[in-house]
């Protein structure tokens, strides 16, 4: 149980114990006392004045001496301050902490609590590579599974893979076209690359043909419809559910180079999934529940024979789930595959991280599963996110200026190595042991960057802001890191450093805590809090802005105070101590958004 926790249970007893009448916990709050004032935490008191009828101060004594009667060693003394009840809490509770939990490496994290969630994240179209775009929605994904993991939870990690539909026929039409034959090996090129290069030559070719024939007198409508190179594209998606076998055969071939090249940017960025869907495979779903919703008279269906639902009465629109032609819509297939995870993993919560230009869409399909009555439809939960652009604007994919993963990425380990080598601070590193090093870095800056943003906000991406050893970014964090590891090093001269358990003992050192060192402690204890805040709200940055506050107020208290040369071998082990658990809750911390931290940097 975390203090704020503890002290919430203890006040709540101590005013039924004072008043005679039940008080719950969100009849108060209890924040960090302010810097200025004494005292460690402060029940704020306003909201008691009007149930209690007294002034705040008198609540305020009461209360006070009340709480140190019922928790004499816990508690050593209370002020009263403009209706604020600052309250300090016994020195013991800190040092036990310290004691015990230094060299946790597991401290913060729950024990597995038998439910089960999915997050489906990335969602690529295999029709170009994965962009800037995919990378904040890689990142959310895969830091809000590992939260959730450490909040006890099961996680399955699952993709879905946008695979079919006239935007993967214009790339291949327009390799039929162009490429001679050409593959990614014969060019060299990523497997992705070279589908993408395609889809920009389509649109390139489109346009040409589209100015041609509005020069000879069509207007732009028709001319956008009779441009061959779309007619040739709309048969060859007719060819496909038909299952023409040459259309089949290029689509798998062309699809496959896609996957290969994804599978290595994945690889790269650490991104990873337990299952993958292909809407090749589930755009036929939700044929049988259309037909369930109609028996059910949930649905209706139209004199042309498509068939819709109508929302107007819960505020939304009406809207078709299969068309006239009997097949099915993006919507139809959602509700198919819904249930499909369900049945296959019986999840308590359906997790789907995508961009908030889909809120409503996500609105109409949990009310939909709702009103089948489908199991778990409550539990659909949409994490959605705004955009991310960079300094220089939008990105088009159409028009191929899209900034793809694989640059970007590329573009900040170059940065990385820049900065570092700007340092000069790595003349003993290996060749491989610098790449290593840049790598992290460099991953880890974009990273930081786009997960220490609340995923609701649209954000604008600056790299050379990102990779600031001195700013609010991972850079500052993993050298934070790494110097309490050179720090501990040199302490424990060349004996191997594992948690700090090589020479750091358990003895709870007697000597009273400095300001510094207490500030540092007190945000150690919220750890636990932190990660539990970062699952309620599926919010990575939660947890971004923890651990640079943890850093930044480590590198206050090491500016003031020295480790190695402590006035006292007891000073010594405490801030030995704290030095470890500092670090093992960068570390821990830092993992929960996907990101390493170096040992030497």
């Amino acid at each position: 149980m975390s203090i704020v926790s503890s002290i919430q249970k203890k006040v709540t007893a101590a005013l039924s114990a004072l008043y005679n009448q039940p008080f719950v916990e969100k009849d108060f709050q209890i924040n960090l006392t302010k810097p200025e004032f004494e005292g460690d935490y402060t029940v704020v008191l306003f909201s008691l004045v009007k149930l209690l009828k007294q002034s705040p101060d008198a609540i305020g004594n009461q209360l006070g001496q009340e709480l140190i009667r019922l928790n004499a060693g816990f508690f050593t003394g209370y002020n009263i301050i403009k209706g604020f009840l600052n309250l300090s809490i016994e020195e013991s509770y800190w040092m036990n902490l310290l004691q015990n939990n230094h060299a946790d490496i597991g401290y913060g994290k729950k024990e597995m609590n038998g439910k089960k969630v999915m997050v489906e994240y990335s969602s690529p179209n295999t029709n170009k590579p994965l962009h800037l775009g995919h990378l904040r929605n890689n990142f959310l994904g895969w830091s809000v599974s590992e939260i959730l993991k450490a909040n006890g939870y099961k996680v399955i990690k699952s993709a879905i893979v946008n695979d079919r539909g006239i935007h993967i026929c214009k790339s291949m039409i327009a390799w039929q076209l162009f490429a001679n034959g050409a593959t990614p090996e014969s060019t060299n090129t990523k497997g992705d690359h070279f589908v993408g290069d395609y889809y920009v030559r389509f649109n390139d070719e489109y346009k040409l043909q589209v100015e041609q024939l509005i020069q000879t007198g069509a207007d732009k409508e028709t001319a956008e419809k009779t441009a061959p190179i779309m007619k040739a594209t709309q048969q060859m998606l007719l060819d496909w559910e038909e299952g023409k076998p040459e259309v089949i055969e290029l689509w798998k071939t062309m699809n496959q180079w896609v996957y290969s090249g994804f599978d290595v940017t994945y690889k790269r960025i650490g991104s990873n999934f337990d299952v993958v869907y292909y809407e090749s495979n589930t755009y036929l779903l939700g044929k049988n529940i259309v037909q369930q919703g109609l028996d059910k008279k949930i649905f209706y269906q139209k004199e042309d024979g498509s068939i819709w639902i109508d929302l107007t009465a819960d505020g939304l629109d009406e809207k078709i789930v299969q068309r006239k032609d009997g097949t099915s819509v993006y919507i139809t297939q959602d509700i198919g595959l819904a249930l499909q995870k369900y049945e296959e993993y019986k999840i308590d919560q359906s997790i789907y991280v995508i961009g908030n230009e889909q809120n409503y869409h996500m609105k109409v399909l949990q009310l939909i599963c709702k009103k089948l009555g489908m199991p778990n439809a409550d539990n659909i939960f949409h994490l959605s996110y705004g955009m991310v652009e960079l300094t220089s604007g939008k990105m088009k994919s159409r028009e191929g200026t899209v900034v793809d993963a694989d640059d970007l990425v590329d573009e900040m380990v170059a940065t990385a190595k820049q900065h570092t080598e700007e340092l000069g601070k790595v003349k003993d590193f290996t060749e491989d042991e610098l790449n290593e090093l840049y790598d992290i870095l460099g991953l880890g800056a974009m990273k930081f960057y786009l997960l220490r943003v609340d995923p609701k906000k649209t954000m604008v991406f600056n790299p050379q802001e990102s990779i600031d050893f001195h700013g609010f970014t991972g850079p500052f964090v993993q050298y934070t890191y790494a110097r309490i590891q050179s720090i501990l090093r040199k302490v424990a001269g060349e004996s191997p450093l594992v948690n700090g358990e090589s020479f750091i003992t358990n003895d709870s050192p007697a000597e009273a805590l400095l300001k510094l060192e207490k500030e540092v402690l007190v945000l150690l204890e919220q750890y636990p809090a932190a990660i539990e805040h970062a699952c309620i709200e599926h919010n990575p940055s939660v947890i971004a802005n923890y651990v640079f506050n943890v850093a930044k107020t480590f590198n206050s208290f090491y500016t003031e105070h020295s480790i190695a040369n402590a006035e006292t071998a007891a000073k010594k082990q405490l801030r030995l101590q704290l030095a470890t658990m500092t670090a093992n809750v960068i570390k821990s911390g830092m993992q929960l958004l996907g990101i390493r931290v170096p040992e030497r940097m």
